[in-house]
């Protein structure tokens, strides 16, 4: 007789690509481009290398942006510029109903003034909390 676990085969491993910590919470963002103006857009997550921006119709591919966002405590701001890396477009099932949500995943290259340094006092402020 055979032991049943000797059937599963095992699955494969994935090393997490992220580099830095993620801190996922929905806040207003807003972005700058020469080419495409001025956007009010929705953040869903950031993190020290980059941002998700809930966008209807996201930016090209290659879009050098300046994206500038409340710090956690709401007293300062974070400005920081990137490049529009990917665009995701996502479908799912909410309550019943099918809705869906497009956007842009955007890499920091540099940030202004004290942005940087901010940006990670909040985030290691809110791993500490979580």
């Amino acid at each position: 007789m055979r032991h049943p676990d000797h059937d599963v085969q095992p699955r494969p491993v994935f090393p997490e690509k992220r580099q830095h910590l993620r801190f996922d919470k929905v806040f207003p963002v807003r972005v700058e481009s020469v080419l495409f103006g001025e956007l009010d857009c929705v953040a869903r997550n950031v993190s020290a290398g980059g941002i998700f921006i809930e966008i209807p119709e996201p930016l090209p591919l290659g879009s050098q942006i300046r994206v500038s966002f409340s710090s956690a405590d709401s007293t300062t701001e974070i400005v920081a510029l990137g490049e529009v890396k990917n665009h995701y477009f996502m479908n799912f099932a909410n309550g019943g109903t099918t809705q869906s949500v497009s956007g842009m995943a955007v890499r920091f290259y540099a940030f202004e003034n004290e942005s940087q340094r901010i940006l990670d006092e909040c985030l290691n402020r809110f791993r500490v909390i979580n």
